[in-house]
């Protein structure tokens, strides 16, 4: 049975996928922007084109484009227009050079007969020295394009994003890093059923951090723009919402959500980490390998966002009806969950444990002691096998973001 599954393995990971004709251009070469180019569903750019903290290379990046064919395109406006994320705050790029980039994108339409489906960050305050500019070349969009929406980038006390947000006519809600998932739900299966569970029901109606706005209506604006419906019955995906205070809490909500639908968990009690207690609850009691999608990694935002987007895409039966096999829609959730645990992981000790013993840029050396005090921490079983981490390194050199390799090796009576 295991060669069997293997050779399954194999022939779905060679072939098979969800329907071919996808392309996906990220903000930029961060685990969290880049992680979908490694799930065997889109085409993405040569990842050199992508430089680190010093942005895309524009014109390769143009270039590319203009060469590929394909129905749907999921773009960042912000890599194709200035670079990536941390360029589209600072660079001195007039409106109308900006919008002329854009045209890229009119091009591509035209060319091929595809739809595009993109995003454009509200930068963070008070990084981004020329809003206005950014905003205006959101504001001037028009209807160019099949779906286009602005996630407001940490929306701390103080930042005028979320009034910002209100004076453009396009979709808007929290987020940045996780948007380039959450379109590509809806590019590859929209209309899904989604219900939500909150841990603790009164936070659905309180002002998460870097969010600006209730929990609630955070939720809501993140179904619109994966193209999810919201049902209280019969659904497809249960988000659970965890907001804290009693992981016990939180594992029975689980529980509730899997007597239902296959459950995407968005851990939102802290920041850029996830609660200890809850996933020590989830793998203690078997329940995390069994989870559709599991995110903790960023803001209250690109939680829920990543949970919803990896839920969406590779929960079995939500998989399978987009046309995939069940062996590569479990092989591709068992990824997702193995890299959102390891990201849990940095979260919670690689993350405090380097920050205290390195400075910044961090080396080969830092990553190699950190991940030698990472290996002695214990990992779960997944669906394909038991996780061993095998490395990691800092792509960009500072400790926000670690990116990890791993194998899952099989047990030995694996009846797959």
């Amino acid at each position: 049975m295991r060669w069997a599954s293997l050779l399954a393995l194999i022939f779905v990971s060679l072939g098979w996928a969800f329907p071919s004709g996808t392309l996906y251009l990220p903000l930029d070469d961060r685990p969290p922007n880049w992680s979908p180019c490694t799930w065997q569903v889109v085409r993405c750019p040569p990842r050199a084109l992508y430089q680190g903290r010093q942005g895309a290379s524009l014109e390769a990046l143009w270039g590319w484009l203009q060469e590929q064919t394909g129905h749907t395109l999921v773009a960042s406006l912000d890599a194709l227009v200035y670079g990536g994320l941390v360029q589209s705050r600072n660079s001195p790029l007039p409106l109308e050079e900006a919008q002329r980039r854009l045209e890229v994108l009119s091009h591509w339409q035209a060319r091929t007969g595809g739809r595009v489906l993109a995003f454009g960050v509200i930068p963070r305050h008070p990084d981004a020295t020329h809003r206005t500019r950014n905003l205006d070349l959101l504001r001037n969009l028009g209807d160019a394009f099949a779906y286009v929406e602005a996630p407001w980038d940490d929306a701390l006390p103080g930042s005028p994003a979320v009034a910002e947000a209100a004076t453009l006519p396009i979709p808007t809600r929290p987020g940045a890093d996780e948007a380039g998932q959450v379109l590509l739900l809806r590019a590859l299966n929209p209309g899904m059923r989604v219900r939500v569970l909150y841990d603790q029901p009164q936070a659905a109606q309180q002002v998460t951090r870097y969010e600006g706005i209730p929990l609630q209506e955070s939720v809501s604006r993140l179904l619109a723009a994966a193209g999810a419906v919201a049902v209280e019955s019969r659904p497809d995906l249960v988000l659970v919402v965890y907001s804290g205070g009693d992981p016990r809490r939180g594992v029975l909500t689980v529980l509730q959500g899997l007597r239902e639908a296959p459950v995407a968990l968005a851990d939102i009690a802290r920041v850029n980490r996830g609660d200890a207690s809850l996933v020590r609850y989830l793998v203690a009691l078997d329940l995390y390998p069994g989870l559709a999608s599991y995110a903790s990694w960023g803001t209250p935002g690109n939680n829920l966002g990543a949970a919803l987007a990896q839920g969406g895409l590779f929960a079995t039966p939500l998989c399978q009806r987009a046309g995939n096999p069940v062996a590569w829609c479990e092989e591709r959730r068992t990824q997702v969950l193995a890299q959102a645990y390891l990201e849990y992981l940095w979260g919670e000790i690689g993350r405090p444990w380097v920050r205290a013993r390195f400075p910044e840029p961090l080396t080969e050396e830092a990553a190699r002691y950190v991940f030698e005090r990472l290996q002695v921490e214990p990992m779960p079983r997944l669906g394909l096998g038991q996780l061993r981490p095998e490395g990691l390194k800092f792509p960009w050199g500072r400790s926000f973001e670690a990116e990890w390799q791993y194998r899952l090796d099989w047990a030995p009576n694996s009846q797959r």
